[in-house]
């Protein structure tokens, strides 16, 4: 494999004033809880003399922005940094086009500093090729307390709790489940569910190994009976709607919860919402125990030839990394920091229970990789999976037939 190492190339040549450099950032944080937490980044590069060139692509999924970065690449104009996530990465650095700051890392402690499940999607075959900003949990329920207040219901600590309440939300004007039918958001559903009902065992077996057996299995067809059951809680115009909107919607009062990952969080905060007080946040059911699905999102950087912009992308990289920039950049995002070495307590209930939560599933061996999120297998795996979830839960067909379609796909990509 090979690495341009950026602090090498800076070293090696001497650099104007950083009032001169710059720093090209392509994202797909776009909603305005992921504005205003990358904004902490921004803030930081900024001040320390780097201007930033905002290079946003819409949609939340990402899609958009991984076709716009191959554009970029084949024309030879890839930009500095790029949000990507999991095996995205590994791919990118495999073809030998993503640099390194791995002195910046040695010197900053970034080792110590890091667990390994953020390690293993940001230091690549042992150099640090994306810097990370936060650590996502996938499997949440946003649920809004005047809804529940309404119809005078606790919140669901089980499917069958969850499932008995969609008729009373219904009688009461509600909306059971805010959705946007979106094929991305329909994955991290499934993933959410696969969790919940079939435990951490189940989700490594048939989501990491991609075992055939268990993806044919009783286990995922309760799975997809569960998915069909959501499916029948979502209102008519749920087609197409961003992830955001669906948010607003439990904001509002108007759905009662979405299931969603916790960068969802951030568009409460922006909307001056407190957790408790006007909603909760918790994780999906669990049938078969304790389990955590967790997304690493970072900035991967691109090698250049310009000495201003290896030095431009060490600043971002340090910025990005500031014990003050994760906690401000993830009280927005609504995730908890990449870093293990930071008081939480500026943070709020929500963020505190995720990182709990995220040590204790760590330790027993139940925090899972997001598959959605290209974490658990490759882009190839995920796109032919997707296809059949989302073909699901816009379908009739049976639970049976759900767990067929996805075993095919999945099995036609092997």
């Amino acid at each position: 494999m090979r690495y341009l190492s950026i602090t090498a190339l800076l070293l090696a040549t001497a650099s104007p004033a950083f009032a001169e450099k710059s720093v090209e950032v392509m994202h797909f944080w776009t909603s305005g809880g992921e504005a205003a937490a990358l904004g902490a980044v921004r803030d930081k590069v900024v001040a320390d003399g780097v201007a930033w060139v905002d290079a946003p692509v819409a949609g939340g999924g990402g899609d958009a922005a991984k076709t716009a970065l191959q554009t970029r690449i084949a024309s030879g104009n890839q930009p500095a940094a790029m949000l990507m996530l999991g095996q995205n990465i590994i791919d990118w650095a495999n073809e030998g086009l993503l640099g390194n700051v791995d002195a910046l890392a040695a010197s900053q402690g970034w080792d110590a500093a890091l667990p390994q499940a953020v390690k293993d999607f940001t230091k690549i075959d042992g150099h640090y090729v994306s810097v990370p900003t936060n650590v996502h949990r996938t499997d949440m329920i946003w649920a809004s307390k005047a809804a529940f207040d309404k119809i005078g219901a606790d919140y669901p600590t089980t499917w069958e709790e969850l499932n008995a309440l969609a008729p009373k939300f219904i009688e009461a004007g509600i909306i059971p489940l805010a959705h946007g039918g979106q094929a991305w958001q329909e994955a991290y559903m499934f993933e959410a569910v696969a969790a919940g009902v079939g435990g951490a065992d189940f989700y490594r077996k048939a989501l990491i190994e991609l075992d055939d057996a268990a993806l044919r299995g009783p286990e995922m067809v309760a799975v997809f009976d569960q998915m069909a059951a959501l499916r029948g809680m979502v209102d008519e115009n749920f087609s197409g709607r961003d992830w955001n909107l669906a948010s607003a919607m439990v904001i509002k009062g108007e759905a009662a919860m979405q299931i969603m990952g916790d960068w969802a969080k951030g568009e409460f905060t922006n909307a001056g919402k407190q957790p408790g007080a006007d909603y909760a946040c918790i994780p999906v059911p669990k049938a078969k125990g304790d389990s955590f699905v967790y997304l690493v999102n970072s900035l991967s950087l691109f090698t250049q030839t310009d000495p201003d912009l290896i030095a431009s992308q060490e600043v971002l990289a340090s910025a990005i990394m500031d014990p003050g920039v994760q906690i401000a950049f993830n009280q927005a995002k609504g995730a908890i920091p990449a870093r293990t070495d930071i008081d939480l307590s500026a943070m709020d209930a929500c963020a505190q229970e995720t990182s709990a939560s995220l040590g204790s599933n760590d330790a027993s061996g139940t925090a899972v990789p997001t598959f959605a999120g290209t974490h658990a297998a490759n882009a190839a795996v995920v796109g032919a999976a997707t296809d059949a979830i989302t073909g699901f839960f816009n379908s009739e067909m049976t639970a049976a037939e759900g767990a067929i379609a996805l075993a095919d796909a999945i099995a036609a990509t092997k």
